[in-house]
């Protein structure tokens, strides 16, 4: 077969859908994205296995070279779904303007194996290699981290470190905070608001779980302390609540979410302990009124020791210094392999919008960065 061009490679990759949602209606899988990575590894000369997690869930796990060792690159083949209204785009082509290309998952995060797979193929002499590359693709990172925690529970590579492709401007972030997000659902008793004897108002009820909550945000700020992140501190946010239906109404029900955004080394069990504990006394009032539960699987914070040699040589081949962001990944699934640092062509600030983009600006350099790190790692 011909080895496919990195514009063939691009366009094939975006324009094979992928979403991946929690509504099922939305949901499609990435077993055709995982099909096409497949033969166009299998053509580079890689020794390619792929694993069905779920139904239409599949993982990807490739190997050029022998022995233990090396460097794995990563990423997830899923996309987020899409507001068709307000993209300018077809967002499953990949369209060329303004110096951009424009598509779904051109940044988040797909078109990042079109970058791996072109510096693989800038390799001139294939007889010096000491270490093998790895390339693993996942799925399901947008909703439940179901490939990569399924990838680090049973990983067939032992590589040396790991960089994830994910958006990042180039820049090597070495720790991010993870994720916790909750629904607080208190049920009450809807009556006539002309004798408030009639019911339970829940939204009364939530104000003293807010309250709690607000208290439980202070503490935090007080307790733990990362002096790495811009925000030096866990944040909980307030995000959303509804309740009641009519002012002259006893409100029965009402419902918060709410995050936690916790620093690395924080346990989660621990931050559901404390959660627990702040909302104690106001269930002991309310006894069967307040239930907690969570919205998705939380996601635990990442570091890479910020002194360690991989920090210190990507950086240096990246030229820029090592980063936090407060955003998460899959980097600490992984991170249970080997080393691993998040590193991709790019911005942040274009996943999960319309109109997504990368600027051609990023295809020489991140060719030329993923390049250096094969040579160093590999040969």
């Amino acid at each position: 077969m011909q080895l496919p061009s990195f514009l063939e490679v691009y366009e094939g990759l975006i324009s094979t859908s992928s979403i991946s949602a929690t509504d099922p209606k939305l949901d499609e899988g990435n077993a055709k994205v995982a099909e096409l990575l497949a033969t166009w590894l299998t053509s580079l000369g890689f020794k390619v296995e792929t694993e069905e997690v779920e139904p239409g869930k599949v993982n990807l796990m490739a190997k050029k070279g022998e022995g233990e060792g090396g460097l794995m690159f990563a990423g997830h083949t899923d996309t987020v779904p899409y507001d068709a209204g307000r993209w300018n785009f077809d967002p499953h082509a990949l369209t060329q303007a303004d110096n951009r290309f424009y598509g779904l998952g051109t940044a988040d995060m797909k078109g990042y194996f079109a970058f791996v797979m072109e510096a693989v193929k800038k390799i001139d002499d294939w007889s010096k290699q000491k270490k093998p590359i790895y390339i693993v693709a996942t799925c399901d990172e947008e909703t439940t981290m179901l490939g990569a925690q399924h990838f680090a529970k049973n990983s067939p590579f032992n590589p040396d470190y790991c960089i994830i492709g994910e958006p990042t401007g180039l820049t090597p972030i070495y720790a991010h905070k993870g994720h916790m997000a909750n629904a607080v659902r208190v049920t009450g008793k809807s009556g006539h608001s002309s004798n408030p004897a009639f019911g339970v108002n829940a939204i009364e009820i939530m104000h003293e779980v807010l309250y709690a909550l607000m208290q439980l945000r202070d503490t935090l700020v007080k307790k733990y302390h990362h002096p790495g992140f811009e925000i030096p501190h866990p944040t909980l946010n307030l995000g959303h609540i509804h309740g009641g239906d009519s002012a002259n109404r006893i409100c029965g029900c009402c419902e918060l979410h709410y995050d936690v955004r916790p620093l690395p080394g924080m346990s989660l069990d621990g931050l559901n302990n404390l959660l627990k504990d702040a909302l104690k006394e106001v269930e002991a009032k309310w006894p069967d009124r307040i239930q907690v539960t969570p919205l998705h699987g939380s996601i635990p914070g990442y570091e890479c020791d910020h002194d360690h040699p991989f920090v210190h040589d990507v950086s240096e081949i990246a030229g820029k210094e090592a980063e936090t962001v407060n955003y998460c990944t899959e980097a600490p699934y992984l991170q249970e392999v080997c080393p691993t640092i998040v590193m991709g062509p790019g911005l942040i600030d274009q996943a999960h919008q319309p109109d997504e983009y990368l600027a051609f600006e990023y295809i020489d350099p991140t060719i030329d960065i993923l390049s250096k790190a094969m040579y160093k790692y590999c040969f």
